[in-house]
Formats: structure tokens, sequence, C-alpha cells
């Protein structure tokens, strides 16, 4: 919900950075790695109760989520690129929550395995709906040049990761913070489904939708 409000602010020191970037030579599918390294330590930090180490780390794993983009767009971007990238994108989601569970498996154990299961059904109606306005051409500008289509909703990237940054503020509440945020993330993607059904059951094409002055897509290679 947030993410195309932040786009403005974000991209041009981004694509600053990528520029100088690439003319280095880095390759966007390092900075990608890079990202998810950074990320899986934030994630080990967190299940050794060092919070404060894993919310930097936490952050600067998102940086680098969005400057292998803006490196990819200064150099050359490919369709393995935004696969990877996604790819290790879920991995990250899936890996803050776990070790929260490793770190108090007796109060989090629970409510951990609901938000990955809440996170796991949102993914699964993210990537549907993408395939699927893919096989139809559908395309949006609306956060810049992407790869992978899909729509916006109540919670996005930006809303999870200030998600992950509260938890690690205030990790003795975890377990109901979890529960509050698996009950939005099913939100978001009962709206996605009820979407789908709307777009993709009921003959629709193109040329009659204006879909794509409303939905956004992966800001990645």
């Amino acid at each position: 919900m947030l993410d195309p409000y932040l786009r403005p602010l974000i991209d041009p020191p981004l694509d600053a950075a990528g520029r100088v970037l690439a003319r280095a030579g880095v390759r966007a599918d390092a900075v990608t790695l890079a990202g998810l390294a950074t990320g899986l330590a934030a994630a080990a930090a967190v299940a050794a109760e060092v919070f404060w180490l894993a919310a930097l780390l936490i952050v600067a794993s998102r940086v680098a989520d969005g400057l292998d983009g803006a490196v990819a767009r200064a150099s050359r971007r490919t369709d393995f690129g935004g696969f990877l990238d996604i790819a290790c994108d879920f991995v990250f989601y899936a890996a803050i929550p776990m070790a929260f569970v490793l770190c108090d498996p007796e109060a989090n154990a629970v409510a951990g395995a609901a938000l990955l299961a809440a996170f796991y059904i949102n993914g699964a109606t993210f990537l549907g709906y993408a395939i699927l306005a893919e096989r139809r051409g559908m395309t949006s500008t609306r956060h810049g040049s992407k790869t992978l289509y899909f729509t916006g909703g109540l919670l996005e990237g930006t809303e999870t990761i200030v998600f992950f940054l509260i938890l690690c503020a205030v990790p003795q509440h975890f377990a109901p913070l979890a529960w509050a945020f698996a009950a939005l993330c099913l939100v978001t993607a009962s709206a996605r489904v009820a979407l789908a059904w709307q777009v993709f059951g009921t003959g629709w094409t193109p040329a009659r939708s204006g879909l794509d002055r409303t939905s956004t897509a992966i800001d990645k290679e």
C-alpha cells in the first residue's frame, strides 16, 4: 500500500548508486545475492537475540534489494535476474519469522507457523496473478520498469519491512503481532483472489481494462 508513495523518494538515490556500481562492473545478480546473504545474517542475529543488529541488517538487506534493480537498469536486465530476485525475496521473508520461532520456540512457534502460512498463501495469489497477467499482456508503469507484474495490496514490501523492524524492537510481543499481521496478509490474499475472479473470470481483455493504472509490479531486473 505504501510502496507507490515511497518510490519517488527512494528511486533517485538508488538509481544514482546503481549507475556508479554498474560503471564499476558490479553485476545486478551479485547485489541480489549480497542482499540475500545480509538478510540471512539478519535472521541469524534474530535467532541469537541480537535484535539491534538484526534491525540494521534487515535495512541493509532491503537497500540491496532495491539497489539490484537500479544496477540492472543501468547495465543489462535479464529474465534470470528477475527470477533470482523474487526467489531471494521469498527466502528472506521466510527466514525472519523462522528466526523468531527459533529464538523462543515455546512462545513463538504457533504464531510463527501461522505467519509463514499466511505469507505462503499471499505469495501464491501474487504469483498466480502475475502469471495470468503475463499471459494476457498486462503492463503497468506505476512503479517504473518491472519484470513481474502484480497487483498492489494492503500489505506490500514496505509494510512487511516495518513489521520486521517492529518485531526487532519488541520481540517479546512477537506472537500477537504475528497473528495480527497474518490476518492482514489473508485479507490481502482474499482481495487479490476477488480481483482475479473479476479480471480473469469475466472475459476481460487488455483494451477494456484500466487495471494497469491501479496495479503494481516488482521493481527488479
